[in-house]
């Protein structure tokens, strides 16, 4: 009997984290923490690592200083994330657009793109009012719009597991079975 998918998870990390990338609402928080959680690792949200060294909400940031002051700062939160060794890290929706990030990641990480419809997207974005680029008249819209731009870059992610209305588990299980498949791989090579 061979190692577990959880071991062979945790030695093939080899310190590297598990970057969660995808659109608000896909999941990664509280997917992440359930992962974090199965594979004995650390859990950080950028998100609110971000709120955290601003000493405001995502919201009041991009308020007060703009989108492109906080993607400055998720930036700089992300690589500091990513050098503090092996973790489960989810990323808000537009931190893998930069190439920056993206590179970080490549070689700190192994991101895992988490992948959902526009329609599971918007029944779960419409119960919070914290999405800062979806306070326009046309939410839908734009929510289309993003997904138009980003998902080709999401796509680029080493793993894709598709996020649905089923229990956070299940998708957790799908992303450990993904992640020592890969690992189990580039162990044997």
């Amino acid at each position: 009997m061979g190692p577990s998918p959880v071991e062979t998870i945790r030695s093939g990390l080899a310190g590297r984290s598990i970057v969660l990338v995808g659109m608000m609402g896909a999941g990664k928080s509280s997917v992440g923490r359930r992962l974090a959680t199965r594979l004995q690792l650390p859990f950080s949200d950028a998100d609110v690592e971000i709120e955290k060294a601003a000493g405001m909400t995502i919201p009041e940031i991009f308020a007060s200083r703009g989108e492109a002051e906080f993607r400055d700062g998720e930036r700089r939160v992300i690589a500091r994330l990513l050098a503090e060794g092996a973790k489960v890290l989810a990323t808000g929706g537009g931190a893998y657009m930069s190439q920056e990030t993206r590179d970080r990641v490549a070689r700190s990480g192994i991101s895992v793109w988490l992948k959902a419809d526009f329609d599971v997207l918007m029944r779960r974005v419409r119960k919070r009012s914290n999405r800062p680029l979806l306070k326009n008249p046309d939410p839908e819209q734009t929510l289309k719009r993003l997904m138009d731009d980003r998902y080709p870059t999401y796509a680029l992610a080493d793993l894709t597991v598709l996020s649905r209305d089923v229990p956070h588990e299940v998708v957790v299980n799908e992303i450990i079975q993904e992640l020592a498949e890969r690992l189990g791989q580039e162990a044997s090579a």
